[in-house]
């Protein structure tokens, strides 16, 4: 190998659920993903805040490139998460998808008030959220530049 070549990051994923099954499965589905990432797991808006400042148990918990979020999470919602997040200068410029089963416009309205980058409602079926999610990975992990911090 020559000394020019610089192996590809992973994209760090975390993610925001408090479903076990929808974590699971959007896990599943990033895990066969042609895109190198790493998914972290989060199951509330409170441990999510943690992971992302590094505090406690998350203390060496990588920054991440992309934020999958819930909108209805126990402890601490997704919206109070996503006005802290885009309130904090260290973390407002990560991406962040709310990935929701709430299709109500005064959630949508709220959440791109908040500056969340994208709004996707979660399909029931498994079929139709495989391939939400699949459109997801393609748009966030292949066909956007996503935003890394000055070094």
């Amino acid at each position: 190998m020559s000394k020019d070549y610089h192996p590809i990051e992973p994209i760090e994923i975390l993610l925001v659920e408090d479903s076990p099954e929808d974590a699971d499965l959007t896990v599943e589905i990033l895990g066969d993903a042609k895109v190198l990432n790493r998914i972290h797991v989060v199951e509330d808006g409170v441990e999510a805040l943690k992971f992302l400042r590094q505090q406690g148990d998350y203390a060496n918990a990588p920054r991440p490139d992309l934020i999958l979020l819930d909108l209805n999470l126990p402890r601490k919602d997704g919206r109070e998460v996503l006005a802290e997040l885009k309130a904090d200068p260290d973390l407002k410029l990560i991406p962040v998808v709310v990935l929701t089963t709430s299709g109500a416009n005064e959630d949508i309205l709220r959440t791109y008030a908040l500056n969340a980058n994208c709004y996707v409602t979660k399909p029931v079926s498994l079929e139709e959220f495989a391939k939400v999610i699949r459109s997801i990975e393609f748009f966030w992990l292949v066909a956007v530049k996503l935003p890394k911090p000055p070094s």
